[in-house]
């Protein structure tokens, strides 16, 4: 995973890709990495470029946003695809994670 900016304590990480047991351990430490340094108040996860999201992947996406609630940290989803999009409902986290449409959101 890589970050693609980081400006103002704010990072953005955009995983790619599929999200899933396969690569979920590595994703999990990516984010929790993130969040745990100083200088970050606020985390988004852009998902444009995710083809697909299994419970690992899931998973690693809730433990990301329980630390960053315990540290107390911004945590926001972004450019959710309607097929992830729909994982989020049916598994009724969309009321959990703040979830934004567009990138053009990253720069208000």
């Amino acid at each position: 995973m890589q970050a693609v900016l980081k400006s103002h304590k704010i990072q953005v990480i955009r995983p790619y890709g599929c999200l899933n047991a396969t690569n979920a351990l590595e994703f999990e430490r990516d984010l929790t990495t993130t969040l745990a340094q100083e200088d970050v108040s606020s985390l988004f996860v852009d998902l444009a470029d995710v083809e697909s999201l299994d419970s690992s992947g899931l998973m690693a996406l809730v433990s990301a946003l329980k630390l960053a609630q315990n540290l107390g940290k911004g945590f926001q989803l972004y450019s959710v695809s309607p097929a992830i999009r729909i994982i989020f409902e049916l598994t009724q986290l969309d009321c959990v994670f703040e979830i934004f449409e567009y990138k053009a959101e990253l720069l208000v």
